[in-house]
Parts: structure tokens; sequence; C-alpha cells
């Protein structure tokens, strides 16, 4: 049975949970199976016994892509040919993947030894005064050497 205080799994609280620096995960009570970003009905079993679990923010790299010409959102930021960014794919530790910017790796010298680089969450806020919403991203775990790749 749903938990009746608990928020409604929309993008909304998505955004919210983000803000106050949390990774929640939707899991669904039929299948078991986990998902990101959260969401109401389970995509593998269409149940909708769903329920909010909090997720390690502990992660591997899977794949990813050095950007030097993107979307104007990310231009406004300061983001161009000059100044590269890194979007990848990452494998949480309870399963799910997800596409995320990737931060604390050099995007102007993207190497396939970072594939399998042990990666954690962090949360990039809008600087003061600009508004915006706090987004997920990833970095380098305390200690790993993404060079080493999966071996770190």
């Amino acid at each position: 049975m749903a938990d009746a205080t608990a928020p409604a799994f929309t993008a909304a609280a998505w955004e919210q949970a983000l803000a106050r620096h949390q990774l929640p995960g939707a899991r669904c009570t039929h299948c078991g199976a986990i998902h990101v970003p959260v969401r109401a009905i389970c995509p593998a079993c269409h149940s909708q016994a769903m329920e909010w679990t909090s997720l390690s923010g502990r992660a591997r790299l899977a794949a990813f892509t050095s950007i030097f010409v993107g979307p104007s959102a990310m231009a406004a930021k300061g983001f161009d040919r000059t100044n590269p960014y890194l979007s990848g794919i990452v494998e949480l530790e309870e399963g799910p993947k997800l596409s995320v910017r990737l931060v604390g790796l050099d995007a102007r010298t993207p190497t396939l030894e970072w594939i399998g680089t042990p990666l954690v969450a962090t949360f990039v806020d809008p600087a003061q005064g600009e508004g915006g919403r706090t987004e997920l991203a990833f970095a380098p775990a305390c200690g790993a050497d993404p060079a080493a790749g999966a071996a770190g």
C-alpha cells in the first residue's frame, strides 16, 4: 500500500528532491525494479504499486561524450568550442542507468580509460540570483583515478 504522506511520483517531486541534494528512485513493489527518475507506473511490469526509495549515489561510468557545441542552455552557462562539457551514462550501484552531466573530468582530453570509473552523485545548484533548478551530475569518487577506469 502506498504511503499517503509520500509525494506523488511527478517531475516536480523529483526536482524538489534534487534541490534538497537527495537522489530518490521509485521501486516497484510488484517486480522490485528501481527506476530513475521516478515514475508512477513501472515500465517493466506496468504495475502502479510504486514506492519511494533512497539511492546511494554511487555509480560507474558506462559511456560518455565530450560536447563542444551544445544546446543554447549550456552555451548560456559558458560552454562552447573552447570550454566543452561532458555528458555520460552512469550505472547506479542499485542497477538503473541514467544520462547525466559529468564534472571533475577534463572534457578537453577525454579518454576511453575513464569507462568503469567509480563516480558519486553531486548536485549543481544554479548561481545565486539566476533562478533555475538544481542539476544532477556525477564526479569521480574520492580517491578514484579516472585513468585507471574499471580498475579504479
